[in-house]
């Protein structure tokens, strides 16, 4: 029990982490997407670099004297870290824009947090029957961003609103890309290859799209370096450490109040505030996220075994 809560704690705190990145991307809107999304990157490879190298080291020092090293499947590495960076990319990229757009941390931590129910919505296409549960999910979700993002119905939605749901399907795409590779490779790698195809591909979209100075990335410094070295390495590692020996359902809530933190940051930090209509569109987009996550299917077939058993 002593360490299912500390590894609890680690993933809240991993969320609060990631929670408040929602807040330095808001503060770091003056800076051009792309150049953002370039600039956290390559301080996310410089901070997992020493992450990856210290893994090695510890796993070196448990493994007994006679075990020969194991080398990793660079080409599946490679690969992985592609396809993985690829979607990342577009998915961050879509995020920054959106949240460039319509600075609102609450409104861009929620919508992007739809993913968690976007995901077994798409297994479908690989053939992954979904419950009735994440069905109802889906309804509340939707029922959710209308209230949150069309206050005068569908004529009242704005150009931000449709960037950052398309930032929750990228990221759809992405988790499940990650789910694929991960478990045949060293998690910790992947990441870091990843984050270095998102620096390259991020740098090339900006020096061809956009007109950066020194000035506009100095001027935007702390935001960069809290989503590339906190959100991006931190945020990660901890992630890592508090998966470890966790029941995934609850490694998922708890990483899930990410968009809780987001929207409270935004209110605390940024003063920003939301309508009662905001706030029943939140409420009900996090309560689907929650949803999607509790184990009712199971809880409803043991308490069936023991009504038969009476």
């Amino acid at each position: 029990m002593r360490t299912q809560t500390r590894n609890t704690l680690l993933l809240v705190l991993c969320a609060l982490i990631w929670g408040l990145a929602f807040v330095a991307q808001s503060a770091g809107a003056s800076l051009a997407p792309f150049a953002f999304l370039a600039c956290r990157s390559w301080l996310a490879v410089a901070a997992l670099w020493p992450v990856c190298h210290l893994f090695d080291a510890m796993r070196r020092r448990k493994a007994p004297p006679s075990a020969a090293p194991q080398s990793p499947d660079r080409r599946f590495l490679l690969t992985g870290g592609c396809v993985c960076g690829t979607l990342l990319f577009a998915a961050s990229a879509a995020q920054q824009t959106g949240i460039t757009l319509d600075p609102s941390t609450a409104k861009a931590s929620f919508i992007t947090a739809m993913y968690v129910v976007l995901v077994p919505v798409a297994g479908l296409v690989f053939g992954r029957r979904s419950p009735v549960q994440i069905w109802g999910c889906v309804a509340a979700s939707v029922a959710g961003l209308y209230l949150l993002c069309m206050q005068d119905g569908f004529g009242s939605i704005r150009p931000s609103d449709g960037v950052l749901l398309l930032c929750a399907v990228l990221f759809t795409f992405q988790i499940m890309a990650v789910d694929h590779f991960a478990p045949r490779t060293d998690g910790v790698r992947l990441s870091l290859v990843q984050f270095l195809v998102v620096a390259v591909e991020s740098t090339a979209a900006s020096l061809l799209t956009e007109t950066v100075t020194l000035a506009d990335i100095t001027a935007n410094a702390l935001p960069v370096l809290y989503c590339g070295v906190l959100s991006s390495g931190v945020g990660y590692t901890l992630q890592i450490l508090g998966q470890k020996d966790l029941d995934p359902a609850i490694a998922s809530l708890a990483m899930c109040l990410e968009s809780v933190f987001g929207a409270l940051g935004g209110w605390l930090l940024l003063r920003q505030s939301l309508t009662a209509r905001e706030i029943a569109g939140c409420a009900l987009i996090f309560a689907a996220v929650v949803a999607a996550q509790l184990p009712l299917g199971r809880l409803l077939r043991r308490r069936a075994k023991e009504g038969h058993g009476s």
